[in-house]
């Protein structure tokens, strides 16, 4: 349970709290992370009322002379979870990657790319879907205006892993002494590949859907493929190859220009250096560079998929139940948000306009839509398909979108992929439906001959701080 006097800072005093653009929330199995402006707070399930919340400011401390702008604040949030160890994952609006202990401890800082990053995505596949596909683990980063960056999932564990080890035992608090020396801890880089998805103009949203093991037969890289939202609404897919090595003719010019040009002006440099005393400590060390855009082929582009006759059929009650009045087909039609499916072959997309489109990702088409869902959320989930009283294995359930219309104070469960609404459920105002972080390394243990944990939502309300699980069985809120 969440209490407002807990989280008054974060503004849950006010009515409406939760539905606040710039409040940030992520859940994990023991903890609840909130995020705005430059306030991060951590609740553990675990503790008593009044000793389980850790609040802490980024920019506090060591990181404060890289990210102490005033204009810098929290843009992305998301859990980092592995078997014994569980670590909180920030994305700023100047293009940094900040991980954090669960008690606000900074044990590694990275910048990405110079911009505002738009989401953080922690996934894996090989989960909700029955033929076998190629295992990648990874965390993408999603940067405006249309900038992917990927990290792998064994990378991030083996730096983070070390970063904490030393971090708890005060290695590099007591043995390096200079700050010089703390920055070049905490800014262990993590190596990754970054892409230049922004043909098809700015995004929204995006992510990457996993391995193409079609195209990566012939390559001789791997090739991971991407899907995006665009400010108009439009659906753009992309091939994401790691091979940094072909260059057009301009890029080989341009690169030789600048590195001659940084040599030339390195050795000034050094030659003015020597003939002044050397009175002046030492400037900090420069942060690394971001790597080179890999290369990036587009695939498709969906636009004007919704023609005016959708949104008149919509607006006029024709399609199905709705609450978009007329004026809505004169408004600009804009791309909100992407849910991916765990396996990342289908992506549920939502707009402006109230509608829902059901992406199949490898083939880039749209196999369902949705009408008269304005300001909707979707999930992925699993629903349990008949009782059963063994231990949970994949085929008890039923691979479904729920989607929660608050407009309309509800949450409907629809089956997939041509399937009918098989559950309704009353979802009451001020409240926010999450999910759990993802676990690395739990899309490989997951199989039908096992236990299976299941896709699962829940519902935390903002005016009493409750958190409630959806029980499919009885089709029902029960508290947590």
């Amino acid at each position: 349970m969440v209490t407002k006097y807990q989280l008054r800072q974060l503004g849950a005093d006010r009515e409406g709290w939760l539905d606040e653009p710039d409040l940030l929330v992520a859940l994990h199995s023991q903890f609840l992370a909130f995020a705005k402006g430059r306030l991060v707070s951590v609740i553990d399930w675990n503790l008593p009322y009044d000793h389980n919340i850790a609040q802490f400011w980024i920019g506090h401390g060591i990181a404060e002379d890289h990210i102490g702008e005033e204009l810098e604040h929290v843009s992305a949030l998301e859990w980092v979870v592995f078997d014994d160890l569980t670590l909180i994952a920030i994305g700023t609006s100047q293009g940094y990657l900040l991980v954090y202990k669960t008690e606000g401890v900074l044990i590694h800082r990275q910048l990405i790319y110079p911009g505002r990053i738009l989401r953080l995505r922690v996934r894996g596949t090989k989960r909700d879907i029955r033929e076998d596909t190629s295992k990648s683990e990874d965390l993408c980063v999603v940067i405006q205006p249309g900038i992917i960056a990927r990290f792998d999932g064994s990378a991030v564990q083996r730096v983070l892993q070390y970063q904490y080890q030393n971090g708890r035992r005060g290695y590099w608090r007591n043995s390096l002494t200079s700050k010089n020396r703390a920055d070049e801890f905490l800014n262990a880089v993590i190596p990754y590949h970054l892409w230049n998805v922004s043909k098809y103009g700015e995004f929204v949203d995006a992510a990457l859907t996993g391995v193409s093991p079609i195209v990566e037969a012939v390559s001789a890289s791997r090739c991971y493929c991407v899907v995006a939202i665009g400010a108009d609404a439009s659906i753009s897919a992309f091939r994401l190859s790691e091979d940094q090595s072909r260059k057009s003719f301009v890029e080989v010019i341009q690169s030789m220009i600048v590195s001659a040009t940084v040599s030339t002006i390195a050795s000034l440099s050094k030659l003015l250096w020597r003939t002044q005393q050397p009175t002046k400590k030492p400037e900090p060390k420069p942060e690394p560079n971001p790597p080179p855009f890999a290369q990036a082929l587009p695939l498709a582009c969906l636009k004007d998929h919704l023609n005016l006759g959708d949104k008149l059929a919509q607006s006029l009650g024709v399609a199905g139940e709705t609450l978009v009045t007329f004026a809505t087909i004169w408004t600009p039609l804009t791309g909100e948000k992407l849910t991916l499916s765990p396996s990342g072959t289908l992506a549920a997309i939502t707009d402006s306009h109230g509608h829902i489109m059901l992406l199949d990702t490898r083939t880039v088409v749209i196999i369902r839509t949705w009408n008269g869902y304005p300001e909707a959320s979707c999930y992925f989930v699993d629903i349990l398909a008949s009782d059963v009283s063994h231990a949970y294995v994949k085929d008890d359930f039923c691979f479904c979108l729920a989607i929660h219309a608050p407009r309309k104070g509800i949450v409907e469960i629809w089956e997939m992929r041509t399937g009918g609404r098989i559950q309704t459920v009353p979802c009451p105002k001020e409240s926010k439906i999450l999910q759990v972080a993802y676990k690395f390394g739990s899309a490989f243990s997951a199989s039908s001959s096992t236990s299976y944990k299941p896709l699962q939502i829940f519902l935390l309300k903002g005016d009493s701080g409750r958190m409630s699980i959806f029980r499919s069985e009885q089709a029902e809120w029960a508290f947590n």
